[in-house]
């Protein structure tokens, strides 16, 4: 907009006002010229009112509604100072008119706008990007209540099936809400159930508040599917019907918002490209745009990636944002996108930093960590297990004279050729510059054998066969994941679906894939780089195997999240044969991920190198900087003359035709003074030149440069981007086979063997403290004679008590932890109380070393009767034999045995109590006890 230079600045700032009103769908009029009938919506300027001329009086429907104050730009900082003189304006009567008092008041430069609504239970003034539209506050007025008043009568939570976290998380939002807290952190372990709390709050704020509408923002297409998925599975503890049933759902894909959505999922990247008016890419929203280091170094510049007022997304189009994974992409240049909306923000995530607590100004309702949700048996603790090598740790040496494959990148043709000179490579070239087969391979057949003998030992199915459990890989590059995914199905002599890669960029719908790795027996292990890094459930999830180090401290606790969340026993039974429980899953640390130093976050003060990938995403998301398009012009420039006229080729099939010279050209075009000037003059070329006033050849300079602009940007797109990306990294990787690699280091990671002696000590522990309490632990401890006595129903009071005070005492993962303390020659119990019976006697001291109480039975079953048959050959016969087995084989799986049970299966079968008489005689009671105290020996 254009101002005379002669204009005072008061002036100045009501022509700005004037402007952003029209916008916003308002008909702007002085006093003199009032016609309150000539839209829905009329702003009045210098409206006389008892205490004086209000700057503005706002009509809707031919009522007066609100108030503005407008101030000169360079007194913004006294807009607070306003304050009482706007809402004396709104209180006072109008000429001609008389008016209640008025409930909307604005402040505003034209640069910055505040807004308060008397309406509110303690109205509180706030700044706003830009006016509502009128049609807005009509829809208010004709509501009893505003929002913040509708906020507090929201009735008490109803917490049935909701957990502890996900009440306290809920109970404190709505407080925060109540005092109008603008922003609110709810902190939230991996697996907590952050989703389902969103989805509970969100339909409350529907239900009971009644909000218009809610946005629920991702930053990777892959979250907002997920949600999507979330709410549609969802039905509220207080209706009878699903959330999907009583409101509607809408996950962006395009720019189109219904207007009947009171739910809408988007990305990030998708609402800022909606905001500008443009259509994004879809490739755009596969990676958080957190990760780019070209949106790193625009950090500070006024105006990046500007956000204008657009009329179909007004600024009140939601009434509250819901932020997943807030800690990633809600800063810098993506912060404009929440800037812009008036509404409540409510961030989630399970890592922040301290740009997380300091956006959301220190307002954390709720915060449950993930050690947290582990002792309330939310999610499952993990131990780490290390892999090194020699060659992991080291590197080598290629020497000169060696015959080695180079392969191709892109195409992965390998050709033959003798090396002229040693080529040494460190560990952070493998897989890069150099793929050393035999290094992957070691650490595979490292991870097979852990897997089978120290990690998961008991998990073959009946036909002696090991079942590997579901396991997560996380590769460097697509092409690194190629490479495992050849020599993990070598390894573990499998067929195709039994290892996958699970990425973006695979021609089968990832979605596909995925769906089958979470439900399916196959995949049993997936590849990925990024795809399911975060923020993806796959609950049956067992083992993560990275081989890829990681540098952010909140990526990596987010990779971890991947192994935290819990399963039912038949659910994951249903992909899983062998596995009894989840009680914990295994980090397979092949790379030092573990131990590596990590950062919170990027710091402010880097200025990183700009990736090529990052040029080409700030492009494609319409970022038109000057340093973005000279940059990527002079990149594209020098790859025009590394690449082969068949990879030139190639790259018209993406880039709608146009030659690497020809889009550079273009880039640069598009910031050429000279350029500027051709294509303006074409423009103005119907007008004469004497018509030609400043204003105008202003205005066709920039409509020039704006068409060059989007000239130039509108060539880029995901296909194009990633062959860009990919025909530009160097283009051989040396396949080095003649250094075989050897493993230095396969073992528990000393810290899982630390926390295996405090589990174990935490279960003697426990078992002291309840021996008073608990009946079976009572016998154990304290008349260890009488364990006999010890039934089914004991030691499932036990099991159960445990289960609910010490959820990570769970037996299962109470016998790996013995198992890397001690030598457990046992195979662990199938059953969980008859793992608990082992434990208790290995904790309380009954047996020296850790054994299934199952095989304990069988040996002293057999002990028994070895010793009957001493000296009275062949005591029992056959018939009664078998009924000794079938007595056994009751106290393996009831602990105990009592007259009463032979009247019941499989007794009853073979005629019960009578039959045992007929067989034993008079010895049947004797018999019957001298087992029971025998067997529990």
């Amino acid at each position: 907009m254009s101002t005379d230079k002669n204009q005072n600045p008061e002036q100045i700032a009501r022509d700005k006002i004037d402007t952003m009103l029209r916008e916003a769908g308002w008909l702007v009029q002085s006093k003199n010229e009032v016609d309150l009938g000539a839209s829905r919506g009329v702003a009045v300027r210098e409206y006389q009112a008892a205490s004086g001329f209000a700057d503005y009086v706002l009509f809707v429907n031919r009522k007066p509604v609100g108030i503005i104050e407008a101030k000169k730009e360079d007194e913004g900082h006294k807009l607070t100072a306003a304050e009482d003189q706007a809402v004396e304006y709104a209180n006072a009567k109008l000429k001609y008119l008389n008016n209640d008092p008025l409930p909307f008041v604005f402040e505003s430069t034209g640069i910055v706008t505040r807004f308060r609504d008397l309406r509110d239970p303690k109205p509180r003034g706030r700044n706003i990007f830009w006016f509502y539209k009128p049609e807005t506050l009509a829809e208010w007025l004709q509501k009893d209540k505003s929002l913040r008043a509708r906020l507090l009568s929201i009735p008490s939570l109803n917490e049935a099936e909701l957990r502890p976290a996900q009440i306290k998380a809920i109970k404190n939002l709505e407080v925060s809400f109540k005092k109008n807290r603008p922003k609110a952190l709810i902190q939230m372990a991996t697996g907590a159930g952050k989703t389902f709390t969103a989805a509970t709050f969100v339909y409350r704020l529907l239900e009971h508040a009644k909000a218009n509408r809610i946005l629920f923002l991702v930053d990777t297409k892959n979250l907002g599917e997920q949600a999507e998925q979330e709410f549609m599975a969802f039905q509220p503890n207080e209706s009878n019907r699903k959330f999907t049933e009583l409101y509607n759902v809408q996950r962006l894909t395009s720019s189109y918002i219904a207007s009947d959505s009171q739910v809408c999922i988007s990305t990030i990247q998708r609402m800022y490209a909606i905001l500008k008016g443009e259509e994004l890419d879809e490739h755009a929203e596969d990676n958080n745009p957190n990760e780019s280091t070209w949106m790193e170094q625009q950090r500070g510049k006024r105006q990046a990636l500007p956000v204008e007022y657009n009329p179909k997304v007004p600024i009140e189009q939601f009434d509250f944002i819901v932020i997943d994974e807030c800690h990633r992409s809600i800063y810098n240049l993506w912060k404009q996108v929440l800037d812009y909306f008036d509404a409540f923000l409510i961030g989630l995530t399970a890592t922040p930093d301290k740009r997380t607590f300091g956006f959301f100004e220190e307002n954390v309702v709720s915060e449950y960590t993930y050690e947290e949700s582990v002792v309330d048996g939310v999610n499952v603790p993990y131990d780490v297990y290390t892999i090194e090598t020699e060659i992991s740790q080291k590197g080598s040496t290629i020497q000169a004279g060696w015959f080695v494959d180079r392969r191709d990148k892109l195409t992965r043709k390998t050709r033959w050729q003798q090396e002229d000179e040693d080529t040494d490579y460190t560990r952070n070239d493998l897989d890069k510059k150099v793929v050393n087969p035999s290094q992957i391979r070691t650490i595979i057949r490292a991870f097979k054998r852990a897997l089978q003998t120290e990690i998961f030992p008991n998990r073959k199915d009946e036909n002696g066969e090991y079942e590997v459990p579901k396991t997560l890989v996380f590769a460097k590059t697509d092409s690194h994941a190629d490479d495992i995914i050849k020599i993990i199905r070598e390894e573990f002599d499998e067929r195709d679906d039994f290892c996958k890669k699970l990425t973006y960029k695979i021609q089968e719908d990832p979605k596909s894939v995925l769906n089958r790795f979470r439900n399916s027996y196959y995949p049993r292990i997936a590849v990925t780089v990024d795809m399911i890094a975060t923020g993806t459930d796959v609950k049956p999830l067992e083992v993560l195997l990275f081989m890829r180090d990681v540098k952010s401290n909140n990526y990596f606790e987010q990779m971890k999240g991947r192994g935290t969340r819990t399963i039912n026993h038949d659910s994951l039974q249903m992909v899983s044969r062998t596995a009894r429980a989840k009680t914990h899953f295994i980090i397979v640390d092949a790379v030092g991920v573990t131990k590596s130093k990590k950062t919170d976050s990027r710091p402010l003060e880097r200025k990183p190198t700009v990736a090529l990938k990052d040029l080409l995403g700030a492009i494609t998301m319409g970022v038109a900087e000057e340093d973005l398009f000279l940059s990527l012009a002079n990149r594209l420039i020098r790859l025009e003359k590394e690449i082969t006229e068949k990879e030139k080729e190639k790259l018209l099939e993406y880039s709608k035709g146009k030659s690497l010279k020809q889009i550079s050209k273009e880039l640069l075009s598009a910031f050429d003074k000279d350029e500027i000037e051709i294509k303006a003059l074409s423009i103005m070329e119907a007008t004469p030149v004497h018509d030609r006033t400043p204003l105008l050849i202003e205005q066709a300079h920039q409509e020039a440069q704006q068409q060059l602009i989007e000239t130039a940007a509108s060539t880029f797109n995901g296909k194009l981007n990633d062959y860009i990306e990919k025909v530009r990294q160097e283009h051989d990787q040396i396949i080095d086979s003649h250094n075989i690699d050897t493993v230095t280091k396969s073992e528990w990671d000393t810290t899982s063997v630390d926390k295996a002696r405090v589990l174990v000590q935490g279960f003697g522990e426990y078992l002291e403290a309840n021996k008073d309490e608990i009946q079976a632990l009572s016998i154990f401890y304290k008349q260890p004679y009488n364990r006999r006595n010890v039934t089914f129903k004991m030691i499932k009071e036990v099991f159960d008590k445990l289960k609910l005070d010490k959820p990570t005492l769970a037996p299962h993962y109470l016998w790996e932890a013995y198992s890397q303390l001690e030598e457990v020659k046992s195979k662990q119990p199938i059953d969980e109380l008859t793992a608990l019976i082992s434990l208790i006697r290995r904790a309380c001291g009954i047996d020296n070393e850790l054994r299934a109480f199952d095989k304990t039975i069988e040996d002293n079953f057999n002990k028994w009767i070895f010793k009957q048959h001493t000296g009275n050959h062949n005591r029992f016969s056959p018939e009664q034999m078998d009924w000794l087995r079938e007595l056994k084989n009751h106290v393996v799986n009831s602990y105990h045995i009592e007259i009463d049970d032979l009247d019941y299966t499989p007794f009853d079968e073979k005629g019960g109590r009578g039959k045992m008489y007929q067989l034993f005689g008079a010895e049947m009671i004797q018999i019957i006890e001298e087992l029971n105290e025998v067997l529990a020996a």
